[in-house]
């Protein structure tokens, strides 16, 4: 498509993302950043595809926070959203809250718009908060690269973990270490995320002019 061949002209070479085709289509894909260990959960006021506007406060668990940043048109969130809800569900369980947030300009990418985010939401079961980032503002403040991206933070909202779901790509790869799970788990129980981590791999986010 001609959006996803401009895309790749610009951004490809400046941010260090990976040229792949999907579909027919090429697509910028770009690593999560390692790490920063201790960084401070920042606040936010965005809105859910429920209506509700949710803060940090509000989507806080007991032993941490999984702060996710996603959106709908992505392939690697489509081959992923399944697990994504299912390890939410399982770090609820442990303590552990979850909110999704999708930062791209829905105005170039018009499958992530609000309306769809509802509809994505549903179809996959979201048992978490899915709000839209309009300003781009949070994402920029918590240095989300790619969709999915994934900020692991502790009780005491300190960022403990930066890596991948699992092993898996655009292909679920059997019996794959839930990395993600793990290193919550050992947040939530030590208050420390794992020191190895492997990071999250997605499409950029697609920026506002």
């Amino acid at each position: 498509m001609d959006l996803a061949k401009a895309e790749i002209d610009s951004n490809a070479s400046a941010s260090g993302g990976l040229s792949r085709i999907y579909g027919g289509c090429l697509m910028v894909v770009h690593a999560a950043d390692i790490c920063d260990f201790g960084w401070k959960a920042g606040d936010f006021a965005l809105k859910g595809v429920d209506g509700t506007t949710y803060s940090l406060a509000e989507v806080r668990g007991p032993k941490g926070t999984l702060v996710v940043f996603i959106c709908n048109h992505c392939p690697y969130v489509k081959a992923s959203i399944g697990r994504i809800v299912a390890e939410a569900e399982a770090l609820r369980e442990i303590g552990v809250g979850t909110i999704a947030i999708m930062p791209n300009d829905t105005e170039s990418y018009a499958e992530d718009s609000f309306e769809n985010m509802k509809a994505f939401a549903a179809k996959h079961g979201f048992t978490f908060p899915y709000v839209i980032d309009e300003t781009q503002e949070v994402a920029r403040a918590y240095g989300a690269r790619c969709t999915p991206d994934f900020f692991g933070f502790n009780a005491q909202d300190e960022l403990e973990y930066r890596g991948r779901l699992d092993a898996s790509r655009m292909t679920a790869v059997a019996n794959a270490r839930r990395d993600l799970f793990e290193a919550m788990k050992q947040a939530a129980e030590t208050g420390h995320g794992p020191t190895e981590q492997a990071p999250s791999m997605g499409c950029s986010i697609k920026w506002k002019d």
